[in-house]
């Protein structure tokens, strides 16, 4: 016997997919891939980022062929993180006694897990739009005989359908102040250097390190590498920097608490004298574009904290 009046069928949203974040056999290693396909590596050692993938596919960060990927040095490629020195340190500084660059980059980071971002769900909708997963590094992980001071870095990698980015947290859990500086040294992939620019930098003055620190003024113009190219653009304005090939924009970033810009390309004789760099003509592939806190000194007081970042977006 058929009742006269049936009650109404729940409706049931549709489960959406969700990032997939997955940890190798041997924990040295996180990936996370987004439902419509983009997908990151990073390596705990560092908390390197070693590879940025689009939907397609497509590598946007060049990475080594002979990068040495094993936690003994630090990577050649990817986005190292320069903490809490830029260049060789100072003898008579308190970063004196560390490694070029700093520890950051060569200290093996522990990954404190994952957040995704909410999503639509309308029935067209292809699930969580971006994840964000968590690194951290404190001094008790760190040799303290060569930077004796109390830190807690927390550093933030967060996968989007677009863009990459990354952000750094400096908590000084002490009760001494220190002085830092701190850059996202960014290998860029690109098809041709040689039909590369890079716009948003044409107003600001810059150190050319390939002829002994010279003061430059400003050029007004996109910058073309032609050479051996090592620059450090100070106090460069915020707004967003285009990476074009053929004229064509490939790449925007945008940058938050980070002022200088470095532009790096080590060209022909100087890739071929790096043993972790290859191939040797991999310099027609690749510009380092780094978003950075570098020109002068950060001073954090105890108790305090300090947050940057940069967004690398794909156009």
């Amino acid at each position: 016997m058929e009742r006269p009046k049936k009650p109404a069928a729940i409706p049931v949203s549709p489960i959406q997919p969700t990032p997939q974040v997955s940890i190798s056999d041997d924990n040295s290693r996180v990936t996370a891939t987004l439902p419509t396909g983009q997908r990151v590596e990073i390596l705990l050692y560092g908390a390197t980022v070693i590879s940025w993938k689009s939907a397609n596919g497509r590598e946007n960060l060049f990475l080594s062929d002979k990068a040495v990927l094993d936690g003994s040095k630090p990577v050649r490629g990817g986005v190292p993180l320069v903490f809490p020195v830029f260049g060789p340190p100072k003898p008579d500084h308190p970063t004196g006694k560390l490694p070029q660059h700093g520890f950051a980059r060569n200290s093996r980071w522990e990954y404190l897990g994952k957040s995704s971002s909410e999503s639509s769900t309308l029935p067209n909708s292809k699930g969580d739009a971006s994840v964000k997963l968590d690194f951290g590094l404190s001094h008790s992980m760190i040799d303290s005989s060569k930077w004796d001071y109390s830190f807690n870095l927390t550093y933030s990698v967060t996968l989007s359908q677009d863009n990459l980015g990354t952000s750094l947290v400096v908590r000084n859990t002490g009760s001494s102040n220190y002085d830092f500086q701190v850059l996202f040294h960014t290998y860029l992939a690109v098809d041709d250097i040689t039909q590369t620019t890079i716009s948003g930098l044409e107003e600001a003055a810059f150190i050319d390190k390939t002829q002994a620190a010279k003061q430059v003024e400003p050029a007004n113009k996109p910058i073309s590498i032609t050479a051996e190219t090592d620059r450090v653009y100070t106090l460069a304005s915020e707004k967003p920097l285009t990476v074009a090939e053929q004229g064509e924009p490939r790449y925007e970033i945008t940058r938050d608490m980070l002022s200088d810009v470095v532009v790096w390309n080590p060209w022909m004789d100087k890739a071929k004298g790096m043993a972790d760099f290859g191939p040797e003509d991999g310099y027609k592939k690749m510009v380092c574009v780094e978003a950075g806190s570098v020109s002068a000194w950060n001073t954090l007081e105890a108790g305090e904290t300090w947050e940057g970042g940069q967004r690398l977006k794909t156009l």
